[in-house]
């Protein structure tokens, strides 16, 4: 069993994939994501699609709140803006769908930092609160600025046009949709070895402590929603591009807490976490409604017998599994079933642990104790 690597040269130390086990699996995964779609039916090539667009928002709302310690619950409003966004360019003035993204990310930074604004003063539920408010202004925006955003009919999205071909079906928009998302974790992965997400990291932890540092709170907060905000934005594009037609019913508030329920299953601060997450979240509820259960081989031998050949008896087990998954996840906290809380957080709560229990069987010197009586 591997349980650890030697680094020789800091070039070693500072790569992201610094073993030869992580690289295998690594191209093994990519070559699995490059045929996987010769092989799936249009359903998979379906889900597989919504699974990375729903693992790029999330990966944003990690940043934000896993690993920056910012509750939001506007993440679903920051993808409507990116939506609306490429959906005005795309039917108005038909730019390049890279740049829409661009642009649909931007639009979406924008308001993402004036709604950070409160941070600097409330956190928390309080800034949780401020966060629900900007998704119903923003609601409000997407139903009633009737010249832009076409109201509540919403507004249809012509297809993607990537080098001159029409990507209007599943499998086309997997080569559009599935890159981009690879490119946005490996951005993520990346940002948590500068100086940037150190500081992320320094504000979660402790940001009296962070600003005692000599860390400007207010810039690096702003910074993150932000980046959150643009994550939500280029997903909410890819969105609108992957369904065509964007209203206003289309990022309830919702949305938003499946975004920070997929983050806290999967393991808050952990990019690898908040990827399980979103799978776990997108296919499991796909399962009861669709051809999974229908499936015979979906049962095992053994459990039909306890369950029983019922499908409603089946539909019930597993939006019992479902829930208890859920909520064994929100029970571990920030842990989830990712990475979980990094290695010298872990180590210092063992050390705290170590020094509690010398404190309990700890004697009080004669002297002190007389004194204290």
């Amino acid at each position: 069993m591997r349980i650890g690597s030697a680094k020789e040269t800091y070039s070693q130390d500072e790569a992201l994939f610094d073993s030869r086990t992580k690289r295998m699996w690594l191209g093994v995964l990519a070559l699995g994501l490059l045929a996987f779609p010769f092989f799936a039916s249009q359903y998979w090539l379906y889900l597989a699609c919504l699974v990375a667009i729903n693992v790029a928002s999330a990966t944003g709302l990690n940043i934000l709140t896993g690993y920056t310690g910012q509750v939001s619950l506007g993440q679903a409003a920051f993808m409507g803006v990116g939506a609306y966004a490429v959906a005005v360019l795309e039917k108005h003035l038909g730019t390049p769908v890279l740049l829409n993204l661009l642009g649909a990310g931007g639009a979406a930074m924008l308001v993402g930092l004036v709604v950070g604004i409160p941070s600097l003063r409330v956190k928390g539920l309080y800034l949780a609160i401020a966060t629900i408010a900007a998704s119903f202004i923003l609601h409000f925006v997407f139903a009633n600025w009737t010249r832009v955003t076409g109201g509540t009919a919403g507004l249809t999205v012509p297809p993607a046009t990537l080098f001159g071909l029409v990507l209007d079906t599943e499998f086309r928009l997997y080569w559009l949709i599935v890159p981009l998302t690879v490119l946005m974790l490996t951005g993520a992965a990346n940002l948590f070895r500068t100086r940037i997400g150190r500081a992320f990291i320094a504000i979660r932890d402790r940001d009296i402590s962070a600003e005692v540092l000599g860390i400007p709170l207010l810039r690096y907060k702003l910074l993150s929603f932000g980046l959150s905000s643009f994550y939500a934005g280029v997903a909410g594009g890819l969105w609108a591009y992957f369904f065509r037609s964007v209203t206003p019913e289309s990022f309830p508030l919702l949305m938003s807490i499946f975004f920070l329920a997929a983050i806290i299953v999967g393991g808050m601060g952990s990019i690898l976490g908040g990827i399980l997450g979103a799978v776990f979240m997108t296919l499991v509820p796909e399962v009861p409604g669709g051809n999974l259960a229908a499936h015979p081989a979906f049962f095992s031998p053994v459990a039909v017998p306890v369950i029983g050949n019922s499908k409603r008896r089946q539909h019930e087990t597993i939006q019992v599994a479902y829930g208890t998954a859920c909520g064994g996840g929100h029970r571990a906290g920030a842990r989830g079933t990712g990475a979980g809380r990094d290695r010298d957080r872990r180590f210092d709560s063992d050390d705290g642990r170590l020094r509690l229990r010398r404190h309990r069987h700890q004697r009080w010197p004669a002297g002190l104790l007389q004194d204290r009586q």
